[in-house]
């Protein structure tokens, strides 16, 4: 149901983005007898949410900035088509960020995200749970686990530390070899000498087809959707916010979420939050059906990319560009990946592929903006999830309601406020 465009328009809350987080948070206000209007500059699900690799990593609790990482940045970015790259006209532009990247990188600051992702993890398994229940989408969800990927006794060795970090906070796993990682995967290049198993993990059948899924019974039980570009959000003096769009249009509201991914920097800047935003520009290639007998998601964890198992075909995805929005897409980036890829599983159909490049809203610390801007409490922030959008959807959707409906949050909300920067 879309909404025709009124000079001005009044609801009780508006969120702003389209994607799986803003659909997530509208699941959950509306659970609550909340009526939501939904506003993204172009559709449902048409960013990050549209191409990402489709999978609830629950166990993902690791932080991006880590000591390990910091190790390998600078051979990574030597390869212009390796896990991280950094275009050098933009490396003035992300100065400051990457700063506060190898800030967060120390020990303690890592042990403290560590501390925050186990807390933010446990709650979006739940929450997940319970927001397919509800909405009917089981039969989108495939549990069948994932590999961890490794070339040699060494690079295996070198991850055991994660893993008991894992093990120590009831995160499920183990380590094979030979046979047993046939079992699972068959096909895999004899240069796979170990890998680890998580059955905890996750993926949907496709992550656009989940968000439109789940858009389409909101919208049934009374979501409204319009398509419009937010230009500003404001709190008004009469304690309610205004919305001003690109066509003129002004909303008012009694709460406003800004939830527009990599796109929410600007509108939280106009509230006086300067928050670290970055874009992880995130390449694949979907292959159609037929391209592999792929079991479950595969990791390569050494090389930056994954293989997901997409709508009865394979996508292959992954990897780190440090680029900004405004760049034009390297689709080598995407070749580059789908040719590691061919090493790994000499089986692997190549062709009739599509290439997609998406942009991974991203802050040094790996944990995402939830909580009340500077500006007012009625506006909130729920963005920067990296490459774990889909993954913490939920958990964000109820973080968000219970600061809306003024509900007890189930974990503590201070690592993730806005103006931990």
């Amino acid at each position: 149901m879309n909404v025709p465009g009124p000079d001005r328009y009044d609801t009780e809350t508006v969120v702003i983005g389209g994607g799986i987080i803003g659909l997530a948070i509208a699941s959950c206000l509306q659970e609550r007898g909340r009526p939501v209007l939904l506003l993204d500059r172009k559709g449902i699900a048409l960013e990050a949410s549209y191409g990402n690799a489709g999978a609830f990593a629950f166990s993902d609790v690791m932080p991006l900035a880590s000591p390990g990482i910091m190790r390998k940045a600078p051979r990574w970015l030597l390869d212009p088509l390796g896990p991280l790259a950094i275009p050098p006209r933009y490396l003035p532009r992300i100065a400051p960020w990457l700063f506060r990247f190898w800030r967060a990188s120390r020990p303690d600051r890592v042990r403290h995200s560590i501390l925050a992702q186990v807390a933010m993890m446990q709650l979006a398994e739940q929450e997940m749970s319970a927001l397919v229940a509800r909405h009917g989408l089981a039969s989108m969800v495939h549990a069948d686990g994932a590999l961890e990927l490794y070339e040699s006794e060494e690079e295996w060795r070198a991850s055991l530390s994660g893993w008991d970090l894992r093990a120590a906070h009831g995160i499920a796993f183990r380590h094979l070899r030979g046979g047993e990682i046939a079992a699972l995967q068959p096909g895999l290049s004899p240069r796979i000498r170990v890998a680890t198993f998580v059955p905890g993990w996750k993926t949907v059948t496709d992550p656009h087809l989940f968000a439109q899924a789940l858009a389409a019974r909101l919208q049934e039980q009374g979501l409204i959707f319009r398509q419009a570009e937010v230009q500003a959000v404001r709190p008004d003096e009469d304690g309610r916010v205004s919305v001003h769009l690109a066509d003129g249009t002004e909303l008012t509201a009694s709460r406003a979420v800004i939830a527009c991914g990599a796109w929410s920097r600007p509108l939280a800047l106009a509230l006086g939050d300067r928050i670290p935003l970055e874009t992880e520009r995130g390449y694949n290639t979907t292959l159609p059906p037929g391209a592999f007998d792929l079991r479950r998601q595969l990791t390569f964890g050494a090389h930056g990319f994954v293989v997901t198992p997409i709508g009865g075909g394979v996508r292959v995805g992954g990897a780190v560009e440090l680029g900004g929005l405004l760049a034009l897409p390297n689709y080598a980036r995407s070749q580059a990946l789908l040719d590691k890829a061919a090493t790994f599983l000499p089986r692997l159909r190549t062709t009739g592929g599509t290439q997609w490049m998406g942009f991974r809203p991203s802050l040094p610390d790996s944990l995402p903006v939830i909580g009340p801007s500077r500006a007012s409490p009625r506006i909130l922030y729920a963005f920067g999830h990296g490459h774990l959008g889909l993954t913490q959807s939920a958990a964000t959707g109820r973080l968000i309601a219970d600061l809306i409906t003024g509900e007890e949050p189930p974990l503590d909300p201070a690592p993730f406020r806005a103006g931990r920067f």
